[in-house]
């Protein structure tokens, strides 16, 4: 086989601004993704994961709307929920676009109990609310809940950092036996070491954290960010922006320090990257599905080296 690399799609790869979201038009965007991801050579050994934002916050809606008719659902099965969800339309289409095999592997993931993300949850997940609402939410179904600032109240949720990859084996394996694998989907179920066992855990693991992750301890040596931009952008919105296309590790981290990468856009991505290529990674290529073709022919997006 070909070089391996992990290709991490965007949270709004299935669902387009202005679309309801039906299964068909998932699937239509799941086959605009598989058209791109036809730009790898035909050998590549290729994982695949992804974000749920949209597609679990349909699932917690759902599950608040039908309360008072079937019991609610927590938010670490709705993870698991996705995973198969939009598996099922990857799979479709990139088995139909590529010829190969294609395996999703429904992903639970370590993380620390300890996570201080746990004891200031700020996550915000599914529907806005009136305060006393929200509130009201809070005494009796033990969320934790906030202002999201000028939008309502909502709940929060812990985002702790992946500590280890639980199914990496599963993912190994099939990788190694010439299927495309779709792995971590929504960053994976989040899982925790309590009392002597492993139970899952109501979070969200960042998506592009756990891909780094992965990547590196599938010792792929290209992790792909897949985003709504071209290239990472200096001194986004003002008069002096300007792109970045190739970049070292050090001089990301640069500009990491003087506050380039806003922590609700760029940032994790940034993250990510960095945390990839420290573990051993070689190169991170951060661009939008449209550039992708171009940038692995180095002609669009930002490229960072260790």
């Amino acid at each position: 086989m070909g070089q391996r690399i992990v290709v991490a799609l965007g949270g709004n790869a299935l669902i387009k601004p202005g679309e309801t979201g039906t299964t068909a038009q998932q699937l239509s965007c799941a086959h605009q993704v598989a058209r791109v991801l036809s730009a790898l050579p035909a050998d590549t050994e290729l994982v695949v994961t992804h974000g749920n934002g949209p597609q679990v916050g349909r699932i917690l809606l759902r599950s608040d709307l039908c309360a008072n008719e079937v019991p609610p659902v927590p938010l670490d099965v709705a993870v698991a929920a996705t995973q198969g969800q939009i598996g099922l339309v990857l799979q479709q289409a990139l088995f139909s676009k590529l010829g190969r095999a294609v395996s999703a592997v429904l992903t639970r993931v370590l993380v620390s109990a300890e996570d201080p993300d746990f004891q200031a949850p700020t996550k915000f997940v599914g529907r806005f609310y009136l305060e006393d609402e929200a509130k009201l939410r809070a005494q009796t179904l033990g969320w934790q809940v906030k202002e999201d600032p000028g939008r309502g109240w909502r709940r929060v949720v812990p985002s702790p950092k992946p500590i280890e990859i639980l199914d990496l084996d599963a993912a190994r394996i099939l990788l190694e036996a010439g299927h495309v694998v779709l792995a971590c989907g929504g960053g994976g179920v989040p899982m925790i070491d309590i009392h002597g066992e492993r139970v899952t855990v109501e979070a969200v693991i960042d998506k592009d954290r756990a891909s780094a992750l992965l990547a590196a301890h599938l010792r792929a040596p290209i992790l792909v960010i897949l985003t709504g931009v071209d290239e990472v952008m200096l001194d986004f919105a003002t008069p002096q922006v300007r792109a970045l296309s190739h970049v070292t590790a050090a001089e990301l981290r640069t500009y990491q320090a003087a506050g380039q990468f806003p922590p609700g856009s760029m940032g994790p991505k940034i993250e990510a990257a960095l945390d990839f290529l420290k573990r051993g990674g070689q190169e991170v290529l951060i661009t939008s599905p449209e550039s992708f073709a171009d940038a692995m022919a180095g002609k669009r997006g930002t490229r960072v080296r260790a």
